[in-house]
């Protein structure tokens, strides 16, 4: 017999906040496992111990900011009315079924009053990542690094060509000393003392958010971005590191700083690390042979001029120092430039009557000009690991690992888009993201499964 159903939402019922809450639920198995408590410590100077208004637990903060993250919601308005009907989500913020929640605001006011910086947000992705060392989820021997963009929040309409510095790269001061004895063994005269600057370059500036970039690349959307440049362990793909950039930054120009750091900060003993071939350069190679580390990175297309030869025609001779001309001719060392290239030429009489001369150069005087990096025994040391047989192994974990950590935070943590304006503000997110990804996959990891509660 059917019948028609009669409202009950007045019913009172005596329930428990903690039945509600499916026991194989993602916050049940977080709130198990990782400890959130070192928060409360590391904010506590933030607050004024005997003034004002009680302030919100700035533990609850956080951990309401992870939820946003865990489960996709971007905005901190919908968060707070999601936290509102969720059982779960007052369960794990310890509110009862008829605590008020705060308001969205407290959030948006404690961002931009408070925690001003990222070093409250470095401090606690640190400090996930050390439980996860600490319950032997990072192994710390094989590390993958990537950049991925997120979407600007700023109009791509509006903006301003400018001419702005380019990124200063963190080996440069390694470089001058290898091109200063570079130039003495091949009895030249030192450069003369110059401070390196960064090249300048002309790009749009968004008038929304200046410190946003103007990317242009290859097979990627145009437009104002950011990057985040991650990195993530091989064992069991913990983020040990993240890093935010305006888009027009290189994946290559930060990477050993952010190396370095994770070394440092986590007592990692890094044996190999997997590139991308954005990271295929002589910098790279040698800073990773200078600290020790086998390096594996994708191949890099060099840049090729259609009807010219190739650089590959013109042989190196080491033990002459100096290149061989598909025609026999030797090209001798010149200098050695301010960027660690060493200049190897021609001599014009030979290549005036040269049956190859128009696809080989197009200089008016007829001087063919080949270039090498003072690094680049390292960088092709570094290129043969690729086509061996544990380089390909390993370069092959790529797409299980940080490839992978890319795609979750996209579909599942909301990284396609920057929350927020200005490149503080990003890295905080770029952060918090990361830490939450960490969180889950440690509660995964440690949390046996469960058969699915009935209530």
């Amino acid at each position: 017999m059917l019948k028609k159903p009669q409202p009950e939402q007045g019913r009172l019922e005596m329930v428990t906040l903690e039945g509600l809450v499916p026991a194989d639920h993602l916050l049940r198995k977080i709130d198990a496992v990782i400890d959130f408590s070192f928060i409360h410590d590391r904010v506590a100077g933030l607050y004024c111990a005997d003034n004002g208004r009680p302030a919100l637990d700035p533990v609850m903060l956080f951990k309401a900011l992870f939820i946003g993250y865990l489960f996709g919601i971007r905005s901190e308005r919908q968060l707070v009315r999601e936290i509102e009907v969720n059982v779960a989500y007052r369960w794990f913020l310890r509110l009862g079924l008829t605590d008020k929640v705060f308001d969205a605001s407290t959030l948006s006011q404690n961002r931009r009053r408070r925690y001003r910086d990222v070093s409250v947000a470095q401090d606690i992705f640190d400090h996930i990542v050390e439980q996860a060392i600490a319950k032997g989820l990072v192994d710390g021997t094989v590390l993958y690094t990537d950049s991925t963009h997120l979407k600007a929040n700023a109009n791509k309409n509006k903006w301003d060509s400018q001419v702005v510095a380019k990124s200063r790269a963190d080996y440069w001061d390694a470089l001058d000393l290898a091109v200063e004895e570079d130039r003495a063994a091949h009895a030249k005269k030192p450069l003369k003392a110059k401070e390196r600057a960064p090249g300048q370059k002309e790009t749009k500036v968004s008038r929304t958010d200046p410190e946003a970039g103007y990317m242009v690349r290859e097979g990627k959307p145009k437009g104002f971005f950011y990057l985040d440049h991650r990195t993530v362990d091989g064992r069991y793909g913990i983020i040990t590191d993240t890093h935010a950039t305006p888009a027009t930054v290189h994946d290559s120009i930060p990477y050993l700083d952010r190396l370095d750091r994770q070394r440092d900060r986590f007592g990692l003993d890094v044996q190999a690390v997997g590139l991308d071939a954005g990271y295929a350069t002589a910098g790279i190679a040698k800073g990773l042979e200078d600290r020790d580390i086998l390096g594996v990175t994708g191949y890099r297309r060099p840049n090729h001029r259609a009807g010219m030869l190739r650089k590959r025609d013109y042989q190196y001779d080491r033990q002459s120092d100096g290149y061989r001309c598909p025609q026999g001719q030797f090209l001798n060392y010149a200098t050695t430039d301010r960027n660690g290239y060493r200049h190897y030429k021609s001599d014009p009489k030979v290549c005036a009557t040269c049956p190859l001369l128009a696809s080989c150069t197009g200089s008016a005087k007829h001087t063919k000009t080949v270039t090498r990096h003072v690094w680049q025994d390292a960088r092709e040391r570094t290129d043969a690991h690729r086509l061996t047989d544990w380089g390909k192994r390993l370069y092959k974990r790529r797409k299980e690992t940080v490839e992978r950590s890319f795609a979750d935070a996209k579909q599942l943590f909301g990284h396609r888009y920057a929350r927020f304006r200005g490149l503080i503000a990003v890295k905080t997110q770029c952060l918090l993201a990361a830490a939450a990804q960490n969180i889950k996959k440690i509660a995964l990891a440690m949390v046996p499964k469960t058969e699915t509660s009935p209530i």
